[in-house]
């Protein structure tokens, strides 16, 4: 029996189960397609120390570097369709961050209710949720008759930008999920094709 070719495998193995948690995470809003990246440089490297000089590399050069401008288009993608989405509906600063912040947090909280679908309804709701709060508490402009803007007419003004936060979020991990299971998929072909 061949130990070395049977660790090879199992280095394989738990690299792609590693991977698909990666690719689960993006729905979270966290890097995950960097930390699948970073999983690969560390193998590659752990193989350059165990492993014979001559021996062909699991992750070639070209391959990681690859994969990292993958990474970083699906980052651009995913950055500029929230902003957009959010600043298309008029939302102010104060209501793109609340989107940004009820996002994460309502994807950690959906998360136990299915790592991937609670984790994204939990995302979507926050995301409103946030952007929602984050407009109620940005100031009135200068010109706004603050005697006749009740809250609950501040409430009805900020579902449009709530809404167009949401859209971006949506179109945002839409876009970049798909480049994560592409970067998943191609490195996992390359662990357990030497």
């Amino acid at each position: 029996m061949d130990w070395a070719l049977l660790f090879l495998i199992l280095v394989a193995l738990i690299f792609f189960v590693l991977g698909l948690v990666c690719v689960a995470i993006v729905i979270l809003g966290l890097p995950g397609t960097w930390i699948m990246l970073a999983l690969a440089v560390f193998i590659e490297i752990c193989d350059g120390v165990y492993l014979n000089p001559d021996h062909q590399p699991t992750f070639p050069l070209w391959l990681l570097i690859g994969c990292a401008v993958l990474a970083l288009i699906g980052e651009i993608l995913e950055f500029n369709a929230g902003a957009l989405g959010a600043k298309k509906a008029g939302s102010s600063n104060r209501g793109m961050i609340g989107a940004l912040i009820g996002g994460f947090v309502g994807a950690i909280v959906g998360a136990p209710f299915g790592l991937i679908i609670g984790a994204f309804i939990g995302a979507v709701l926050g995301t409103f949720i946030g952007a929602i709060l984050g407009e109620l508490t940005a100031p009135l402009p200068p010109t706004t008759d603050v005697e006749n803007h009740s809250t609950t007419n501040r409430v009805r003004e900020s579902i449009k930008p709530a809404t167009g936060a949401v859209i971006g979020r949506v179109l945002g991990t839409l876009s970049k999920l798909p480049i994560a299971i592409a970067v998943w998929l191609v490195l996992s072909l390359a662990a357990f094709w030497p």
